[in-house]
């Protein structure tokens, strides 16, 4: 077994270990508000395998609970990027030229600037909270979802079963449902898990700030920012929630790797 294919090992086994996690917390962690004003920023032990916070808080059972909440805003932002990326993609493609030119426009310049800027000033107008996060999230990486399909509808609506299909009569959504759709989506899925990743970064960094989840949630962000002042005392309440940020981060990259690997056919 190569060492390429031990890594898609690795991280596919931790992604279903966070799978896992996701969906039953309270199977395999206690309350992650249950405070205990005697075990206070105790390190890792068999007791507490992720030591204690500042307030004597598990830090194992935060980071296990953790992941629902960081997990499920990053997929929800990304399904919000990708349902509205095709929408827009697709509609700048089949659009006449001048429309195609103002969507084109406005997704270069959305891409133009930083993307955490662009989260950050939506949060800025809609406030904070999971919801706002989801939808800055969701809006600051849209463009790039739109480009590629907006690329691909150039080349499905010239292909030739298209182009038949105009000759065959079929009307406008026909076309658009039977045949353009189905054959603008083939890479989109892999840049979905790819992105999954970037959203849980940016959903990390934006709790960090303040500007999603709030304490007491045990969001992974907000842990990192709760531990921050006991660094030097204590930095496993802010290490911890970042390395699985980034083991996660890490994992989402290497099967999405693979994925695009073998549609683009450089993989057996």
């Amino acid at each position: 077994m190569t060492p390429r294919y031990r890594a898609l090992l690795a991280a596919a086994g931790f992604l279903a270990l966070m799978l896992v996690v996701v969906a039953l917390p309270g199977l395999i962690a206690a309350d992650p508000l249950a405070a205990d004003p005697f075990h206070v920023l105790e390190a890792p032990s068999g007791a507490h395998w992720f030591g204690t916070d500042q307030l004597g808080r598990d830090v194992f059972d935060r980071v296990v609970h953790g992941a629902r909440h960081s997990l499920t805003i990053a997929v929800a932002a990304t399904l919000l990027a990708v349902l509205c990326g095709v929408l827009l993609g697709m509609l700048a493609g089949l659009s006449h030229r001048y429309a195609d030119e103002a969507l084109a426009r406005s997704f270069d310049a959305l891409s133009a600037f930083p993307l955490i800027l662009l989260a950050l000033l939506f949060i800025a107008i809609a406030g904070t909270g999971p919801v706002s996060l989801v939808v800055a999230i969701g809006l600051a990486t849209l463009p790039h979802y739109a480009r590629v399909v907006r690329a691909q509808t150039f080349v499905v609506r010239q292909a030739g079963y298209v182009t038949q299909a105009v000759a065959f009569g079929h009307s406008r959504t026909r076309l658009v449902v039977r045949h353009v759709l189905p054959n603008v989506l083939g890479p989109v899925p892999v840049l979905a898990i790819m992105g999954l990743g970037e959203a849980i970064l940016f959903a990390a960094g934006l709790s960090f700030l303040g500007m999603g989840t709030q304490p007491p949630s045990p969001e992974w962000g907000a842990m990192l920012s709760e531990g921050r002042n006991y660094l030097s005392v204590a930095p496993w309440v802010s290490v911890i929630p970042g390395v699985i940020v980034t083991l996660t981060v890490i994992a989402l990259t290497v099967v999405g790797r693979h994925l695009q690997r073998r549609v683009e056919g450089r993989l057996a």
